[in-house]
């Protein structure tokens, strides 16, 4: 016994002190973009994100509420309080009003950029008391080291990542704590604070759906288990009643709970364990037989009304049908076929097998050996943690974003593994009671005689935790260089290294944002591709046609039919909509792969779903099936406002030598690009970024084509006279 306390008092201030390393740890790791760049906001989404906190924070809640933003979506304009999750921006301007009341000058540009490796730590807690509740503290220790440094989960928490993820993770693992603890105590308490936890995610991420679709799949299996008690029904009746009604409160989700196919299961499972009570109840007033016949009957009559009730009010439109979203989760090809624009995002790809290992590594074998040990118990809590990795397994197979879902069930499933080995080879033998050490001296010569046997021979043990020791440095060493490598550079920001070895930033992006926002009038109309609008509207102050809401599908379709038509057609859509500027993103020059010509067939799928006469895919594509931007691409690629505007002048930067496109890997056409509707207004250092001006409409109403060849000296045709018509003419 140390400083005073008893040995259980010094376990629990231990395991205290660890926790707070694991929460600095876990923040800690999450700094390498600000050390190695700047605090700067990182991505597309946090933009916006951080564009209405600001708001929120400069104006008030109320008018964050009612903002009716007009340099979105022109010339729609969007409604901001009934189209957001207000969670995130409420959450940082909770923290930034608290921190100046109390003295602590800090800009709310800070508070957005450290606001997801803070909540990284909270989540490394809330994975500690979920696991504890499944096998003890020790587990949880573990699963908080392994969530507060795997990259499945960095990947959408450092420092400048301010997207609604950033605290929806802690939530979403916290109102699994809550709701375990329910379960087990049968407590009204706990259920009423995941219910409220659950209120808080849904206003911070839509994936909150994920929450109210798993915790009433938990009770049905239950259910099924015949494992109905009434600490089921408490916790899940006060659950769902709260939750739901708190949920409603929260703007853009509304009605939703009670009008949408993604929230039946939960009110589908309410109803079902009303029925299940009730017959508990009827089961102590009536015989077997005649129970029996009432709970069939009761049974089939209530999915009967059930279904018949579902589909009866999908039909008539009172309860909106499933999403493409949703669809997209069932069949990974329905997006591409149906809605492209959800295809066309890179994170709602299907998951390469080699992510798992680089997000997951040493938990990858971890995982499934949780998993079984959770079978050797399977209490209601271990049905739990089943029922969450098969899901959370299944819709991280289908796409990219939700790897995030699945890293805090593999986190607390490989704490469980691998705590219940080191249990058996780090636990000390209880001590042997004084009285049972009385033996005579043959029975202690015996015993001296006998060798040891067992895992308690010290080196049976090292031969086990060495190799273990090993390899948790080695995932430790793993997260720390995809941390550092590959999870930390803002994508505003780029870095190359010089022949020297010393970092090279490439600023393009912001150079371009900063000159539209210095030259262009406060007015100005600017169209790109949808990617770009929250970043144009967050740096440079200026109107977009499209952002990445990406909530109107003919509005986005309209964009890419400006690119992808000729000029002429053009120039008609930009003028319709009063568009003063295009900009566009190329990287031919350095390398950047990430360019609109790498996107373009994307634009060309959606606007041919809106304008299929006027835009078709194939006319993009050679005889031979080839996408190509060489001499051989087809005359409407050559003639597309895009490739125009990319290739413009792209051939002078290799002084007469052949131009060749380092990111598709093929040289380009050498002839020079003629533009008459537009006029190259900037282009940034590296090229990234080229900004054009439209011209004002021709004064005589002519075509911006013909206006401007007007003047220019035609060649004359020189025309060989055959020599029997010389000699006609000679005699």
């Amino acid at each position: 016994m140390a400083l005073g306390l008893t040995s259980s008092s010094e376990t629990v201030w231990l395991r205290v002190v660890i926790l707070s390393l694991v929460g600095i740890l876990a923040f800690s790791s999450r700094l390498f973009s600000v050390i190695r760049f700047e605090s700067v906001i990182h991505e597309f989404d946090p933009w916006f994100n951080y564009r209405t906190t600001r708001a929120l924070v400069e104006k008030g809640f109320y008018d964050f509420w009612n903002w009716y933003d007009q340099l979105a979506w022109y010339p729609l304009g969007r409604v901001v309080g009934g189209t957001v999750y207000p969670g995130i921006m409420v959450t940082a301007g909770f923290i930034h009003y608290v921190l100046t009341s109390l003295n602590f000058p800090i800009d709310i540009r800070e508070v957005c950029v450290f606001l997801a490796p803070l909540f990284s730590a909270f989540t490394a807690v809330a994975t500690y008391l979920l696991t504890s509740e499944m096998k003890d503290p020790s587990a949880g220790l573990l699963a908080a080291i392994f969530m507060g440094i795997a990259p499945g989960y960095i990947s959408r928490s450092v420092a400048g990542s301010y997207d609604n993820e950033g605290i929806a993770i802690f939530l979403l693992m916290f109102t699994f704590y809550l709701w375990i603890k329910a379960v087990k105590l049968g407590s009204a308490f706990y259920a009423g604070w995941a219910a409220l936890f659950y209120f808080y995610m849904v206003s911070a991420w839509g994936g909150y759906v994920f929450i109210i679709n798993l915790i009433p799949l938990h009770v049905f299996v239950l259910l099924l288990m015949g494992r109905y008690s009434n600490r089921l029904y408490v916790s899940y009746s006060a659950f769902y009643i709260i939750g739901t009604i708190a949920s409603m409160q929260v703007p853009f989700v509304g009605f939703q709970p009670t009008h949408t196919n993604d929230h039946m299961a939960a009110l589908g499972i309410f109803g079902l364990i009303q029925i299940v009570a009730f017959a508990e109840f009827l089961r102590s007033h009536l015989s077997a037989g005649q129970f029996k016949t009432v709970f069939n009957f009761a049974i089939v009559l209530f999915f009967a009304l059930g279904f018949g009730a579902l589909v009866g009010l999908t039909v008539s439109g009172k309860i909106a049908p499933w999403t493409g979203r949703f669809y997209s989760l069932w069949d990974t090809n329905y997006a591409k076929k149906h809605i492209p624009i959800i295809a066309s995002v890179s994170e709602h790809q299907p998951t390469p097998w080699p992510s798992f290992f680089f997000d997951l590594q040493l938990l990858i074998p971890l995982f499934p050996a949780g998993i079984y040990f959770c079978f050797q118990t399977l209490k209601d809590e271990h049905v739990f943690v089943i029922l969450y990795a098969v899901t959370a397994s299944y819709f991280a197979g289908v796409m990219v974003r939700l790897m995030l879902t699945l890293t805090p069930i593999v986190c607390v499933c490989g704490g469980i593994s691998l705590s219940k080995v080191l249990d058996i080879y780090l636990a000390i033998p209880d001590e042997v009671p004084a009285a049972a050490t009385e033996t005579t001296e043959k029975e202690k010569k015996k015993s001296a005689e006998k060798p040891k046997q067992g895992i308690w021979q010290m080196d049976t043990r090292l031969l086990v935790v060495t190799p273990i020791y090993i390899i948790l440095v080695l995932y430790q060493l793993h997260c720390t260089w995809v941390t550092s490598n590959a999870y930390s550079s803002p994508s505003i920001v780029l870095a190359t290294r010089n022949q020297d070895g010393s970092q090279h930033i490439i600023d393009d992006f912001r150079e371009a944002y900063y000159w539209l926002r210095q030259n262009t009038p406060d007015d100005a109309k600017i169209l790109s591709w949808w990617d770009y609008g929250y970043q144009i509207t967050g740096m440079a102050n200026r109107t977009v046609l499209v952002d990445n809401n990406t909530w109107n599908n003919t509005h986005i379709a309209t964009v890419g039919k400006a690119m992808a038509c000729s000029e002429d057609v053009s120039y008609e859509v930009m003028r319709r909509h009063d568009v003063d500027y295009v900009l566009v993103i190329f990287g031919a020059a350095i390398g950047y792969s990430g360019d609109d010509i790498n996107k373009f067939l994307w634009m060309i799928r959606i606007g041919e779903g809106v304008y299929p006469k006027e835009i078709s895919e194939r006319a993009f594509f050679t005889g031979r099936g080839e996408y190509r931007i060489d001499d051989e691409a087809t005359t409407t690629m050559k003639e597309s406002l895009l490739y125009k505007m990319s290739y413009y002048r792209f051939a002078e930067l290799f002084g007469g030598q052949q131009p060749y496109d380092r990111v598709r890997g093929s040289a380009v056409s050498k002839k020079p690009i003629k533009l008459s509707v537009i006029e190259e207004a900037y282009t940034t250092e590296n090229m990234i970024v080229r900004i054009y001006a439209v011209k004002k409409p021709d004064n005589i109403g002519r075509s911006m084509s013909s206006a401007s060849t007007f003047g220019q000296k035609r060649k004359r045709r020189s025309r060989r006279r055959s020599s029997s018509s010389r000699r006609r003419t000679s005699e």
